[in-house]
């Protein structure tokens, strides 16, 4: 769009001389006030058109208006608090006229250098979107989110992009190399309709950029193909064209304002060397043209975010129809010249695809897709990190990648978009990352913040019986963990911020400052930030309730006899008891399984001086095993910035002391921050490696302290390592004699980031342990779900996908290793004395009520005599290699002396 400036200022000059005129098209519906007429909000690249960003406003009236008073102010498109950046404004602004607030610069030195502004300040608008505000005062405003115009301290809004604070509805459109502008002024207070994307025109009071516009020179009729060319952008920015082609996909709705043009004729098998197709932008040719119209239409080339389109100024119906455009079957994995060659044109995906990534597609309605029947794979949970194999998964991964969208921009947790159900996912339609995606039409490709696969329309719920089908996904939910074997179990699950103190009664009693995560309709549903030492759970009772009914149902299910747990509320910060929030959770498991199935390992008696807020713990179920000994927690400066790790002995019920085993649990430094030895290096093991490889360091020493303590050389090293299986911290453990048990046995993961799966869970085993293993399993429950579906997002929008089984429950999945401990003790009753022969493993023990039985003891299977042991002190001893290391069919008989008769144990 270029806007009539010079007809605008001539009316406007003639209005002033004699009065005769009238002014300029009205800016507020009333024309009785200054409005924001242009903002370009993104500058921050290289194609960037100017400098600096700025904001200009335009005086509409008769008179002019003086500044005094008035203010511009800036809040990001999320924010609900009070505006973060507010400029008084100084000066006036002729009737007619214009006034240019320059912003903050670039990060590099592109564009073009702005007309002398009449202000500077720091105004550092997001470039995707925000909320910039004409108000009237200079104090920050709070404004409610939705529409807010008729506002009495508001002269002018714009809400763009997903912004939450808009007039009617957020503009859309902008970019590097666009501005958002009114067409000669016209305002109707609704941004949508208003603001359109055009090549920025700054004008001051002194003047526009460059004088006033030239004419517009006769468009050049061309192809498509030429306005494509053969490179990343096209050669025809800036140019106006005239070019011809069918219709392919039609957007009215959805924000994307436009329709996708390609040549007739042309897909099929032909590979292009240039793409057929573009994107026409226009709200005219959005809402009057058809899927497989022939159109000619005129606009200028622009970059818009680095999708080449045409920004209609007309179209028209072609004179004559040209002939059905065939869909191209594409096959990814494709690097980026090669999906450039179809950038606009309907394609058809060829082969399987898997789910990889559906972190947003509750937001935006975006699912990332790879090619085949595996999602991507964390690199560094395959490949040593920055080595050649880890690059190489790096770029694969980068060429494997497309996303599948809804064909709008909407932002479905925004305030305008909250109430319009989200598409893809429902109660029945899981959309799990591992789904096979199988295509059954074609969709058009483009490019839109990453390379997407778009339907021929928007889907919505109401026409998405006519546009789901472009994908189908499979189910692959499982309802219970695959058996592990072994007669015990143990697992670990990172609980994701267990608190039963919740933030709204933290806050009402303490006087904190809490932030929440909220509903759509402004509940508080669980905690932003309560403050470095405040709960980071549930905001309130209900939502604690709907957050337990998960884990519950998770834990109930998944039926190991042993449970670490991490992310648990550590409740010595919020009083006496250090288990209050652990003793809870035990409880709400009974109550659903059944009284005294399970109890937890009470905390040791000595604990850190300083401990985070969440912590590890143990739960087990009584019935089957029972704790040796107390607990201990590792008190070791290398924890500093992590959680202590937290060891616990264990045995079968009713074993003896050679079937001990020690579970030591987890929860490392995070990836998220660090900053000299801790920085992250790049190398795709993130921040804090440093740190994480000292803590296995000092978990390898506490692991064998703890193996004298417990009298074993059993220990399983459970928990959330935040360390994927071929990082430092893992290798070290693993050149120390451990065993990543479920990166031996499984091919799952416990973890999703960025569209990636790896693990960041593992349980270790010490060879002596892994003896013992007979079986690993990752149940994917949370990680490969929509975080949807989780409680802390309850009633987010009008699909409210929030149930109480076990999926979503939290973010990591959890491992459950099954194992085969010593056979039990068996105690015989005599046959014809008070002697008692008992078995544990290889020990036989032979007692009675006043004396010690003396003699020998014969080993057998199934009746036949293997071997023979002399009681010594009452005790036989039997090699495993005298009976093959099988148990099955064994006995144990004591031949009784001069005293005791015999007496038989199987």
């Amino acid at each position: 769009m270029i806007r009539t400036r010079l007809a605008t200022v001539l009316a406007a000059t003639a209005a002033l001389a004699g009065g005769l005129l009238a002014a300029p098209a009205q800016a507020a519906p009333d024309g009785s006030q200054l409005v924001i007429n242009e903002a370009y909000v993104n500058g921050t690249a290289a194609s960037a058109a100017y400098t600096h960003r700025f904001v200009e406003l335009f005086n509409p009236t008769d008179a002019p208006v003086s500044l005094s008073g008035l203010s511009l102010q800036y809040r990001s498109a999320s924010g609900t608090a009070a505006a973060t950046t507010v400029v008084p404004l100084t000066g006036t602004v002729a009737p007619g006229g214009y006034f240019l607030l320059r912003g903050s610069a670039n990060s590099g030195t592109a564009g073009a250098e702005l007309p002398a502004a009449d202000q500077t300040a720091t105004f550092n608008s997001s470039g995707s979107a925000g909320t910039v505000v004409l108000a009237r005062g200079t104090s920050a405003l709070t404004l409610p989110t939705g529409d807010v115009k008729g506002r009495d301290d508001v002269l002018d809004v714009v809400g763009y992009g997903s912004s939450n604070t808009f007039e009617t509805a957020p503009a859309t459109g902008q970019g590097v190399a666009l501005s958002l502008q009114r067409d000669a002024g016209a305002d109707t207070d609704s941004n949508a309709a208003d603001l359109a994307a055009a090549a920025p025109t700054p004008c001051s009071t002194a003047g526009c950029a460059g004088g006033e516009p030239e004419p517009e020179p006769e468009p050049t009729t061309v192809t498509i193909a030429d306005v494509q060319g053969s490179g990343a952008a096209s050669p025809l920015v800036g140019r106006t064209v005239t070019t011809t082609g069918v219709v392919t996909a039609a957007y009215p709705t959805g924000g994307f304002n436009g329709v996708y043009l390609q040549t007739g004729g042309t897909g099929g098998d032909d590979a292009p060397a240039a793409s057929h197709g573009v994107f026409v932008h226009g709200s005219a040719v959005a809402q009057g043209a058809r899927v497989g119209d022939t159109i000619t239409v005129t606009g200028q080339v622009v970059e818009f975010n680095d999708l080449t389109e045409i920004s209609a100024t007309s179209f028209s119906p072609a004179a004559e129809p040209q002939p059905a455009v065939k869909p191209s079957p594409v096959r990814f994995p494709m690097d980026d010249a090669e999906r450039e060659r179809y950038e606009g044109m309907l394609v058809e995906p060829q082969g399987t695809f898997t789910i990889t990534n559906n972190y947003s597609t509750h937001q935006y309605g975006e699912i990332g897709l790879a090619p085949g029947t595996e999602p991507l794979r964390q690199p560094t949970n395959e490949a040593r990190p920055g080595s050649e194999a880890y690059a190489a998964l790096v770029a694969a991964n980068a060429e494997a990648l497309v996303t599948l969208d809804d064909g709008a921009s909407a932002n479905y947790l925004s305030a305008a978009n909250q109430g319009t159900p989200v598409p893809w996912l429902t109660a029945t339609n899981e959309v799990r990352v591992g789904a096979t995606t199988t295509f059954t039409g074609p969709a058009v490709l483009d490019y839109r913040f990453g390379w997407k696969l778009q339907p021929t329309a928007q889907l919505t719920a109401d026409d998405a019986a006519g546009v789901r089908p472009v994908a189908e996904f499979s189910r692959t939910r499982e309802a219970a963990p695959q058996p592990v074997g072994g007669r015990l179990s143990l697992a670990t699950f990172n609980v994701l911020n267990y608190f039963t103190t919740v933030g709204e009664e933290y806050a009402a009693t303490t006087g904190a400052r809490c932030t929440y995560y909220r509903d759509r309709a402004g509940a508080n549903i669980s905690v932003d930030d309560c403050g470095p030492t405040g709960p980071r759970g549930a905001a309130n009772d209900a939502s604690l309730e709907r957050q337990q009914a998960k884990i519950v149902r998770a834990i109930n299910d998944l039926d190991a006899d042993v449970v670490s747990l991490e992310e648990i509320e550590n409740s010595r910060h919020y009083g006496p008891d250090r288990d209050a929030a652990l003793a809870s959770l035990v409880a709400a498991l009974n109550a659903d399984a059944g009284a005294g199935t399970w109890a937890f390992v009470p905390s040791p008696s000595t604990v850190p001086a300083d401990e985070d807020v969440i912590r590890t713990a143990f739960i087990y179920q009584p019935a089957t095993v029972e704790p040796v000994g107390e607990s201990a927690i590792l008190d070791d400066a290398r924890f500093a910035n992590a959680r202590q790790p937290l060891s616990q002995g264990f045995k079968p019920k009713g074993h003896g002391d050679d079937d001990v085993f020690a579970v030591v649990v987890n929860h490392f430094k995070s990836k998220g921050s660090g900053s000299g030895q801790d920085a992250d290096t790049g190398d795709g093991q993130g921040a804090s490696n440093y740190s994480r490889v000292r803590q296995s360091e000092a978990l390898v020493e506490f692991s064998a302290a703890e193996q004298q303590r417990l009298g074993t050389d059993k220990v399983f090293l459970t928990g959330d390592f935040n360390a994927y299986a071929a990082e430092d911290p893992i290798v070290t453990l693993e050149q120390a004699g451990y065993t990543d048990l479920a990166d031996e046995l499984t091919d799952e993961e416990t973890y999703q980031f960025d569209g990636l799966v790896g693990s960041l869970d593992h349980v270790l085993a010490t060879p002596a342990a892994r003896a013992w293993v007979t079986g690993a399993d990752v149940w994917n429950i949370n990680a490969y779900e929509s975080i949807a579906r989780e409680y802390s997002r309850y009633n987010v929008n009008a699909t409210d996908l929030y149930d109480t089984s076990a999926f979503r429950s939290s973010d990591h999945d959890p491992i459950k290793v099954g194992f085969d401990p010593g056979e039990p003790p068996v105690a015989l009753t005599p046959t014809r004395t008070q002697a008692l022969t008992t078995v544990l493993g290889t020990v036989a023990t032979v007692t009675a009520k006043g004396g010690r039985p003396t003699g020998t003891v014969t080993l057998l299977r199934d009746g036949r005599e293997l071997a023979k042991a002399r009681l010594v002190l009452g005790v036989a001893y039997f090699s495993p290699l005298q009976y093959g290391f099988r148990t099955k069919g064994l006995s144990v008989r004591y031949d009784g002396d001069a005293r005791y008769a015999p007496s038989t144990s199987r």
